[in-house]
């Protein structure tokens, strides 16, 4: 026999599922995390049994299969209705419970806030089990394509294009119309007939856009997903998409806060930084996040909860060939505190009224004060046209913010190897799930439910991560060992399926009439 021979498919083998799944198996610690956690107390919709149709399915059967899934790259709900059949580690989770994928759809849609909470727990348990320090925190965004296409994005300027080109096309039907009359060219008449009036149906529809526009006050309107923005993501390239905010942990670069916006980062930096410091319950923190996040307001609030911001400092100022030049950009202007004056490379005094003004910002929807700061040698100086283009002479703002900016951005300059190590806490993160899991969009509508299954994802990250740092039997016995508000009080009870019957002797005793088995 030169070949290994297989095993008859019409054997018959006496063994279980248990059998088939090794201790160190990752469908064993889903089993142990999910059983240890009351759903209902996380926020999972409760199953209200009926008296009348067929039994429904647990909350905890589902979780399992999307963990499951979401650990092993699958997602879609018809493939993991599949693997509910021909998987035995599915088979084992499940105990053989085969729900249908429109169940498991349900689900996830139905408990996004739930999945949320439930990555908020295990980022508790993180901290419970040391595994997490809380003192250095990097902050990143990602963006994640959304269930709407750029054709279905929509802004002023875009509409206000469509309608225009409605407007000259139907004026080019219209005279083509009349020059056809003259002919009696019957069939072309009524295809041109036919085109002007599916013109007036498109121009209804751009109007009702360009009226929801207006009402909501909003710049852009999405039509599959509403709460889908087209963003910037990387130099000029722009997609529909969500903005997917992480905040790490230095101690094993495990993220213990996650949030999805449909905006760039400008102003998201304290609410992730906050959401951060209330998961882990920290009275201090360190955030380290790059210059798109760089801005006062924020920078302040995070200050005022004690969250140290070390957020890199953009270019102030650019300079060009016939304004102002480099040596005169504003952080060459000295400020003096006490007198609350400038002083500019020249040596002269820039002085300012103490008036505060208002500067808003329509597409942020924000708005700051900053005060003016002048100086009337500007407009004789000699290197003016270095300095400045204004026939003034040269002015500078300081807004309402710049002294907490000014603290950042000098811890900024003083800790440049600490910043150095925001990308290697965080960036590879995004990385892992994006590229190498394939997580880069989402086919889920709308921000609650983006919110759910990003969560989900950074779960799975997290628990990937920490399989990582402690394996699997270690994790399940830390889980186990766990106190947490939120475990089952029935955790401890024994399942007669799963105890363990040792069978030491077997004997068949047969007669005419019946067959008996003993087990001894």
């Amino acid at each position: 026999m030169q070949h290994i021979q297989g095993i008859s498919r019409h054997q018959l083998q006496v063994t279980s599922l248990e059998d088939k799944i090794t201790p160190d198996n990752l469908v064993r610690f889903i089993d142990a995390f999910v059983q240890c956690i009351d759903l209902q107390k996380v926020g999972f919709t409760p199953v209200i049994l009926k008296t009348e149709g067929r039994p429904s399915f647990k909350n905890q059967v589902f979780l399992k299969i999307y963990l499951y899934g979401y650990l092993n790259g699958v997602r879609s709900s018809r493939k993991l209705e599949k693997e509910c059949i021909r998987n035995i580690e599915m088979q084992w989770l499940l105990e053989d419970i085969r729900p249908n994928y429109h169940s498991i759809s349900d689900f996830r849609k139905d408990n996004p806030k739930a999945l949320k909470q439930l990555f908020k727990l295990f980022v508790s348990f993180l901290k419970d089990a040391d595994l997490v320090a809380g003192e250095i925190i990097a902050i990143d965004g990602t963006k994640s394509r959304a269930h709407n296409g750029k054709k279905s994005n929509f802004n002023q300027k875009k509409i206000d294009k469509h309608l225009a080109y409605i407007e000259a096309k139907t004026q080019e039907y219209l005279d083509e119309l009349e020059k056809n009359d003259t002919k009696e060219n019957v069939e072309k008449v009524t295809n041109i007939q036919q085109k002007i009036k599916r013109l007036k149906q498109n121009k209804i529809k751009y109007e009702l856009l360009e009226e929801e526009l207006k009402t909501s006050g909003e710049p852009q309107v999405s039509t599959t997903d509403p709460d889908a923005r087209a963003l910037l993501v990387q130099g000029q390239v722009v997609e529909v998409s969500y903005n997917i905010q992480a905040a790490v942990d230095d101690k094993h670069n495990l993220v213990v806060a996650t949030h999805t916006i449909n905006r760039n980062d400008k102003n998201a930096l304290s609410a992730i930084a906050l959401e951060a410091k209330e998961n882990l319950a920290k009275e201090t923190m360190t955030v380290l996040a790059d210059k798109g996040y760089h801005t006062g307001r924020e920078i302040e609030t995070c200050t005022h909860n004690n969250i140290t911001t070390i957020v890199a400092q953009p270019d102030q100022g650019k300079s060009n060939e016939s304004g102002t030049q480099p040596d005169y950009l504003v952080s060459q202007f000295t400020y003096n505190k006490q007198e609350n004056t400038y002083t500019c490379p020249q040596g002269q005094t820039l002085t300012t009224t103490g008036r505060w003004h208002k500067k808003s910002r329509d597409k942020e929807n924000t708005s700051y004060l900053f005060q003016k700061y002048r100086t009337p040698g500007s407009k004789t100086c000699s290197v003016k046209d270095q300095c400045t283009s204004r026939k003034g002479g040269r002015e500078l703002d300081r807004s309402q913010y710049a002294k907490v900016v000014e603290q950042n951005n000098q811890r900024y300059k003083e800790n440049a190897q600490l910043y150095r190590k925001r990308q290697e806490i965080n960036e590879h993160i995004f990385g892992t799930i994006k590229r190498q899991w394939g997580y880069n969009h989402t086919n889920l509508i709308g921000l609650e439910k983006v919110n759910g299954e990003h969560s989900l994802i950074m779960l799975v990250y997290n628990i990937k991560r920490t399989i990582n740092i402690l394996g699997i039997p270690d994790l399940i016995a830390k889980i186990k060992a766990w106190n947490s508000p939120y475990k089952r009080k029935d955790l401890f009870l024994i399942k007669t399926t799963y105890l363990n019957l040792f069978v030491a002797f077997v004997f068949f005793e047969t007669s005419p009439n019946k067959l008996k088995i003993s087990i001894v």
